[in-house]
Order: structure tokens, then sequence, then C-alpha cells
């Protein structure tokens, strides 16, 4: 989710959850200790419960990297072992690190000893040709010898030669049924499922037999899956009005234009919010005009809404 699930984005999704666990973009330890750690690591307070995803396969530089992210107010550092993305692969971190089963432990292990909050990590269920279950059973059983508790696991295994990180999320086969035997091989570890929920009826379904469920693209391109999962769990009696969203987004907009932060990069997130609905396309239009968005103006939020609402309610008879 590199470039999509930034800080503008978890504060609109957190308007639509109020209790899920928000994860930042997979953040490099490269990033963290040369780059501008505030454009990194900044975020409103609420997103809380919030997790900073990291990137990278070296304990030491793990470590420093677990603790900026404590020292900035993050809940939890996740450890991601599932990104099948070239460049990712170059950098010898990602879903490539599930070969090294020792050395994911002794990062764990050094980023344990560097913070007092949960450290997890983020998997497939294999690699290429290794495609049966012993692979990833002893993946887990390595890290968890290492104290790690709580396991992401997209359910697909990776295939990091000849296919995209688009391709890898959608033609290795779902296996639903060997991400949950691990939760019975390790019962007292947590287990929340990843990859191919599209619905709040796939995710209630996986609940069942899962601690937790993780959406990643469903999330972005229809939000509203957020909201209606939230009442289906009981995290809220019913969602939060669309017109007190809209005005938390203007308001939240109007916060970061002042501080120089294109309005475009504040609105991308909004796009796919009314998936399917009539006045959609308008919205997704109005909020993707170049002249538009080059003025930088909060209301066109307003303008997008008012649009929308005009083309959704019924033509008098």
């Amino acid at each position: 989710m590199i470039d999509v699930t930034d800080r503008h984005c978890r504060f609109f999704h957190r308007l639509l959850a109020p209790r899920a666990v928000l994860y930042s973009e997979m953040t490099t330890t490269g990033a963290l200790r040369f780059g501008d750690q505030g454009r990194h690591l900044n975020f409103n307070e609420s997103e809380h419960p919030v997790v900073l995803q990291l990137g990278g396969s070296e304990p030491d530089e793990l470590a420093f990297s677990a603790r900026l992210g404590e020292k900035w107010g993050y809940d939890e550092i996740n450890l991601n072992c599932g990104c099948p993305s070239e460049r990712v692969q170059r950098g010898a971190f990602g879903a490539c690190l599930m070969r090294e089963a020792s050395l994911v432990a002794d990062c764990i292990r050094a980023m344990q000893d560097a913070v007092s909050v949960p450290v997890t990590v983020k998997h497939r269920l294999g690699l290429d040709g290794t495609t049966d279950y012993g692979f990833v059973q002893d993946f887990v059983g390595k890290v968890y010898d290492a104290g790690c508790r709580v396991f992401i696991v997209h359910a697909r295994h990776a295939i990091l030669g000849g296919l995209s990180p688009k391709e890898n999320r959608e033609i290795p086969p779902l296996q639903y049924d060997l991400a949950a035997q691990l939760k019975v091989e390790f019962p007292d570890a947590r287990f929340v499922l990843n990859g191919g929920l599209a619905s709040v009826a796939d995710c209630l379904a996986e609940m069942k037999r899962f601690d937790g469920v993780m959406l990643g693209r469903a999330a972005w391109h229809d939000p509203a899956i957020l909201g209606e999962l939230s009442v289906a769990l009981g995290h809220c009696e019913q969602v939060m009005p669309e017109e007190d969203v809209i005005a938390a987004m203007i308001d939240y907009a109007g916060s970061q234009v002042a501080v120089g932060v294109p309005l475009r990069v504040v609105v991308k997130p909004l796009l796919g919010w009314f998936q399917g609905r009539r006045g959609a396309r308008q919205w997704r239009r109005t909020l993707s005009d170049n002249t538009l968005l080059n003025l930088n103006d909060p209301l066109l939020i307003e303008r997008a809404w008012t649009d929308l609402v005009g083309q959704a309610r019924p033509e008098p008879a």
C-alpha cells in the first residue's frame, strides 16, 4: 500500500471506522535513517490505534526505526515480509525475507529489545515454488520463537519472478484454509487474514476462524465498506453521517493546505467513497479536475458533495 495509506488516507478512514487498527504505508529503514523523518512519521492523533509498517532486513536499522516509531507515538511496529515488488526485492526485504526466517527472527528480537510496543509481522504463505504448508509453518515457528505473537497473513503465495505486484494480488490462488491451519498450530498467537476480502459478508465469515481481518485495496477502492463493517462488528451504532464526514474533511484539508500540502494529495483517498452510487462519476470528476485542484480551495470538497447530492436526488414527477 505504498503511496496509498498515507496520513491523509488514514484520517479519512478513521472517520468511517472508529475502532479499526490503521496501518501506515510501508516505510523503509533507509528513508527513516537518511530522509525527512517528519514527512514519513507525522500523523494525526485521531488515527490511534495506528501501526508503523517497516521495510528492512538489518536488525540494527530496524531497531533504530522501531525506536523512532515508538517515539513518534505509534501503537505497534509491523515488519513487512509480504511485499513482492521488484523495488522491495532489490532492497532484500519484503516477501523475499520469508526465505530467511532466522534473519527475520533476529530482526524481531532486535525491535522487541528496542521498544515497549508490540512488534508484529505481515507475510505470505510461501514463495515461488515453495508451496507446501511446511514452509510457512517453519517461518511462523521461528518468528514465534523470537517472541512475535501477531501475524497478518496474506493468504497467497508470492511469485517473485514474472508477476507484477498487481498480478501477485490476483493470480496466486487464495488459500484461507492453509492460513487457518496456522491458527491451529499456534493457538496462543493472533492471526489476521488478508487478501481477497471484498465485502462485509466475506469479512464476517472469516472472523469466525481468524482473530481479525485486514482490508487493503478493498478499503481504497470502496471506502464505504469500512463503515459498514464497523457497524456489523458493533464498533459503532451507525456510520458517521456523510455530511459530517464532509465537514471534517473540509476542516482537515484547510489545516493541511495552510501548511503547504497540495489539496490533490488530501482528496485522493476520497475518490472511491461513493462507488456505485448515482453521481459518483461527477464526484470523482470534480475532485480530479486539475484546474480546480490547483486553486487549493478546501471548499472544492463541498462543491463535489453538492454536485453528488444533486444528482442523487430523484427528479420531480
